[in-house]
């Protein structure tokens, strides 16, 4: 997502060479990728794409990395058909792409996925944890979904309501240092208000040196020295989804 003082938005990372285990659905007006895990299980997780649409190899890791961990994982396609961005995109383009593409008008399409995870998968448990664009649509769905167990906002947050301090659900927020997208002081800002106001279980976490997408967009084999910043990112929202999943 980019921001009032950088209109281009972030860079693509390194891009996986991965196919991933799961298959490809359609519910109802949407598709999605879906990857159940080896044993019966009545928790889900929902995963939210970055900018670069619900078919970037590297969101399909992570989705996969969650049902090898237990969890019935679904990442739709909230952009409904609409084409994701492209990194040789004309930056001055995005905030024309984006208008129609908004991370907090999702609610039809969160309805229908929560609807045929509890009615078509025996889901009784689920949580959501998104990326960039998703980690901003995760944060939404948080603020306005109580049935939601738990939620995972990886570099995302929502700048322009009075009201995204309010949590529903225990949320972990994750954010490099670096992060020329999302500025330190929205995050400090972030911490502050919901020490102040939040009355379910938060965490908002700093990892020192990275930059924007470094949990999924950084292949830890050739970025050796942020390989454990993307391992410790990981193992905390795999934990933060056990202890309340």
């Amino acid at each position: 997502m980019a921001n009032e003082a950088a209109p281009c938005p972030c860079d693509i990372g390194d891009k996986m060479d991965y196919g991933g285990r799961g298959n490809e659905v359609q519910i109802e007006h949407i598709n999605a990728y879906l990857t159940k895990p080896s044993v019966k299980t009545d928790k889900a997780v929902i995963v939210i794409q970055d900018i670069f649409g619900w078919r970037l190899p590297n969101t399909r890791y992570m989705t996969d990395m969650l049902a090898q961990n237990g969890y019935m994982a679904i990442c739709p396609d909230f952009f409904v058909g609409k084409d994701p961005w492209n990194p040789t995109n004309d930056c001055l383009t995005f905030q024309e792409w984006l208008k129609d593409k908004q991370p907090t008008e999702i609610n039809k399409e969160a309805d229908v996925v929560l609807k045929y995870l509890k009615e078509q998968c025996n889901v009784t448990r689920i949580a959501v944890i998104g990326f960039c664009w998703g980690g901003v649509a995760t944060h939404h769905l948080i603020l306005h979904y109580p049935e939601l167990k738990a939620g995972v906002s990886v570099y995302g947050i929502i700048r322009d309501s009075e009201y995204r301090y309010n949590l529903n659900s225990p949320t972990l927020f994750i954010f490099g240092e670096n992060d020329a997208i999302i500025p330190l002081d929205q995050v400090t800002t972030l911490q502050k208000k919901l020490e102040e106001s939040c009355s379910v279980d938060f965490n908002v976490k700093i990892f020192p040196g990275q930059t924007h997408g470094f949990v999924h967009r950084k292949r830890e084999e050739i970025n050796p020295k942020d390989k454990p910043y993307i391992e410790e990112a990981r193992t905390d929202l795999l934990n933060w989804l056990k202890k309340y999943v």
